[in-house]
């Protein structure tokens, strides 16, 4: 038999997506969803305040691609890992003590966030104890302006360097070694793959004192477009093929160091 596809396998579960979409819109804070994690493993949100370099009204940024990034995401991870991955995503703030129950932390379109003293300081600490932290989604030198204000706060003496090629989290169970850019969808619609003047992709991270990979920051890509339209026929597969790649390999990284 001819292995599954991601998209194939996306596309015999419509039924099953919308069931999760309903259940998944009360899967948060909001809903009154408990804050304590049900499974080994959760897709957590990370809510923010939007800040000056942000072009929106509003604090929405944080929550782009929800729900669909997190229900293909499950589906994802669940399908090519044995992690016990809770179907329920949670979204939370970093000042609520439940975040250190949960070892993977999500934060999107991160050039528009502002975090301040109180928030920087439990950010530090939650990723200082063990979490790791997945940046997504934001573009250009603005943004990356925008993104570096509030992760000074969190980290003013910790440079933020390129992630090395021999680095365990591009090979801790997918080798990564050939990269492409992660485009969001509506870029691709005109024919490019960067938005603003983020032309180059780039994995960049921060390390703790022991050479932990504690923040993953996926700068001029958009893993949250490729999850999220992973069953649509305008997104490449590749693409999609390599977001759920760097997504299992975040995931096992987080949980095992």
């Amino acid at each position: 038999m001819a292995p599954i596809t991601p998209r194939a396998f996306l596309r015999t579960c419509s039924l099953a997506a919308l069931g999760f979409i309903a259940f998944a819109a009360v899967g948060d804070e909001y809903g009154q969803a408990p804050d304590w994690p049900s499974n080994e493993m959760h897709f957590v949100r990370m809510f923010y305040r939007d800040g000056g370099y942000s072009r929106r009204g509003g604090d929405r940024s944080w929550t782009t691609d929800y729900p669909e990034a997190e229900y293909h995401f499950h589906m994802g991870v669940s399908r090519l890992t044995r992690v016990d991955i809770g179907e329920q995503a949670r979204m939370l703030r970093v000042t609520e003590d439940s975040i250190f129950d949960y070892p993977w932390l999500y934060a999107v379109e991160v050039g528009r966030w502002y975090l301040d003293d109180i928030e920087a300081a439990r950010l530090r600490e939650y990723l200082l104890r063990g979490g790791f932290l997945i940046t997504d989604d934001f573009h250009g030198t603005y943004q990356w302006e925008g993104f570096i204000e509030s992760m000074r706060r969190v980290f003013p003496d910790r440079p933020i360097v390129e992630i090395p090629e021999a680095d365990e989290v591009f090979h801790v169970l997918y080798d990564l070694d050939q990269k492409i850019q992660i485009p969001g969808i509506y870029p691709l619609m005109y024919g490019r793959t960067y938005e603003e003047d983020g032309v180059t992709p780039h994995w960049r991270g921060i390390y703790d004192d022991d050479g932990r990979l504690m923040v993953a920051i996926n700068f001029n890509m958009d893993l949250g477009d490729a999850w999220e339209h992973a069953d649509d026929p305008r997104y490449p597969e590749p693409m999609t093929t390599l977001a759920y790649r760097f997504a299992v390999n975040y995931v096992v990284y987080a949980m095992t160091h």
